[in-house]
């Protein structure tokens, strides 16, 4: 295991780049001490934590024709455009199961971001029971568009990317001084405001909190890229990006388009495999 953290940010369907990121780890045998994650980025992080080589790629593209895994059909039957029942528990269960006795064995922390809605401030979840807390990497991956929001011991929550998208600064205040990050956009993009802004303000009217943040969401984000690209030019984190812009969005449904861009991450970490572990090793 390197004493190092790994960044994972969200971005639905094009979290596509970092699953290829994360095989690549897999066949370098690369174990961080702590992984903090948002989103898709956390759902992915499950498949790399119980080392199953292609199981967050697979179980991102197997099931796209499936009506109860994403799409219309799920969102208007039960509210949440990903199907909440086959994704948590028909998946991990039968369909692709998910080798829990090999989570158990890492000895790091898993951290996932999800906002509680009310005060609108960012919770890291702790996760060492991955079939116990499961719920909490749902919350941290629920979209407020096309999820519904998410009830954990009182509070409500919805996707972390809307407090904390890209939590490096949370890594380096617990003290980890060398920093992986996983990016699924390239270094030209930058947030635009949201929109239907009109249709948030009246979806969320008991919550004014998550309506300013929802509005304010892309100022915090363009900062984060800004800070990251700081950061890396001191050589104080190690960033992995897309080299070109990503044209998917974060409901893509198409194969194709999603194995080109797991093969884009995988190849962008090998081509980076020498300058990596330069930084890790330093």
């Amino acid at each position: 295991m390197i004493d190092a953290s790994l960044i994972l940010e969200g971005g639905g369907m094009r979290g596509a780049y970092t699953t290829g990121v994360l095989d690549f780890f897999l066949d370098e045998n690369i174990e961080f001490s702590s992984c903090y994650t948002v989103s898709a980025g956390a759902c992915h992080c499950c498949s790399y934590l119980s080392k199953q080589r292609n199981r967050a790629f697979r179980v991102n593209v197997d099931y796209l024709k499936d009506k109860n895994y994403a799409g219309l059909f799920s969102w208007i039957t039960t509210g949440n455009y990903f199907g909440v029942k086959m994704i948590y528990e028909d998946i991990p269960g039968k369909l692709y199961p998910y080798d829990y006795e090999e989570f158990k064995k890492y000895k790091g922390n898993f951290y996932v971001v999800a906002t509680e809605i009310k005060n609108c401030e960012p919770e890291y979840f702790l996760i060492k029971d991955i079939k116990k807390d499961i719920i909490k990497v749902r919350a941290s991956a629920s979209l407020p568009f096309f999820a519904k929001v998410v009830n954990i011991d009182g509070k409500e929550y919805l996707d972390g990317g809307i407090t904390d998208a890209i939590p490096l600064r949370k890594s380096q205040n617990d003290g980890h001084k060398k920093n992986v990050v996983i990016l699924t956009r390239d270094i030209s993009y930058r947030k635009l405001p949201q929109d239907f802004m009109g249709f948030i303000q009246f979806k969320f009217r008991k919550y004014p909190k998550l309506i300013e943040k929802i509005g304010n969401r892309y100022l915090r984000y363009n900062e984060q890229l800004q800070y990251i690209e700081d950061e890396e030019k001191m050589g104080k984190i190690f960033v992995i990006r897309p080299g070109k812009p990503v044209t998917i969005g974060r409901l893509e449904k198409d194969r194709t388009k999603l194995e080109s861009l797991y093969k884009e991450g995988y190849n962008d970490a090998l081509k980076l495999k020498s300058d990596l572990y330069s930084y890790l090793n330093s």
